[in-house]
């Protein structure tokens, strides 16, 4: 594993330490795979934040934008 890879993971584990074991290694898995299109999604978040939506609405509606790419790469 790269120096980026531990970091990444370590960073994932301290960010969803509420998540289950399972899920937080499979978003991980995920983030792996695609690292640019989840900093896009990461970026579009914090875009809507400060245009003040709410980070649970901000992040539902780009999670729509991108269904059709997260769901390929959860097929891959």
């Amino acid at each position: 594993m790269s120096i980026q890879g531990f970091l990444l993971k370590q960073f994932a584990n301290w960010k969803l330490k509420d998540v289950p074991e399972a899920q937080r290694e499979q978003m991980l898995a995920l983030l792996q795979k695609d690292p640019e299109l989840f900093k896009k999604i990461g970026e579009e978040v914090e875009r809507r934040k400060k245009g003040g939506e709410s980070e649970m609405k901000a992040a539902m509606e780009v999670m729509k934008k991108y269904r059709n790419e997260l769901a390929a790469l959860m097929q891959k």
